[in-house]
């Protein structure tokens, strides 16, 4: 189960309450509208949202936080490094955007007992080129939804996979067009099942 920010209705709560393994996201906002089990907290291990997170007390004691067995870093540090350059001529705005810190988070991890994860740059490439097909408008970097649904699919290649919360929007220079059409793919192809954020809604519209 996989876990984004968005809306989540009473009845995708109690599947997130029964699934067997739970992913969710940097503040784990998803944890008031489905508060229980979770796993796995997938964080922008880089640019403020990673300062943020390590700089917060209320993060490190988040029980969603707490009870994790393993904390998984979405941008490997040699993708976001060749990322620096050319970012500074596009976006020079995002002048924060490729700090690492990832050994923070790994120094975290290692002083609450928590195995720490980065994904490696192959999937985040591999989500920029299946992405190619959809035409996407110019964009800096995947989504973390984006990119842990392709890790999940890669490390858990016979599981079924749930998505909750998954509204596709957000931060204007992801690719949230092209990426609801890539995950619409993967429901089509049975590699993944969204669940409805409500009861009133179907399930192809629910993330």
């Amino acid at each position: 189960m996989v876990v984004g920010n968005g809306e989540i209705g009473a009845q995708t709560a109690a599947a997130v309450a029964d699934a067997a393994f739970v992913i969710r996201f940097n503040e784990c906002r998803s944890y008031e509208a489905s508060p229980g089990r979770t796993d796995v907290v997938a964080v922008c291990n880089t640019g403020r949202p990673g300062k943020a997170m390590l700089a917060s007390e209320a993060w490190r004691e988040h029980p969603a936080v707490r009870e994790a067995a393993a904390i998984w870093s979405v941008r490997d540090p040699q993708k976001f490094a060749e990322l620096r350059a050319p970012l500074a001529v596009s976006h020079p705005e995002l002048d924060d955007f490729c700090d690492d810190y990832t050994s923070q988070f790994n120094a975290f991890c290692a002083d609450v007992g928590k195995m720490h994860v980065v994904v490696d740059k192959v999937i985040h490439e591999a989500v920029d080129g299946a992405l190619a097909a959809y035409h996407p408008a110019p964009y800096v970097v995947p989504s973390s939804g984006m990119i842990v649904i392709a890790e999940v699919m890669n490390r858990f290649p016979e599981a079924t996979i749930d998505l909750a919360g998954f509204g596709h929007a957000g931060w204007e220079w992801h690719p949230f067009a092209a990426e609801r059409q890539l995950v619409d793919s993967y429901v089509a192809a049975g590699r993944v099942t969204r669940l409805p954020a409500s009861a009133s809604l179907s399930s192809s519209q629910g993330a």
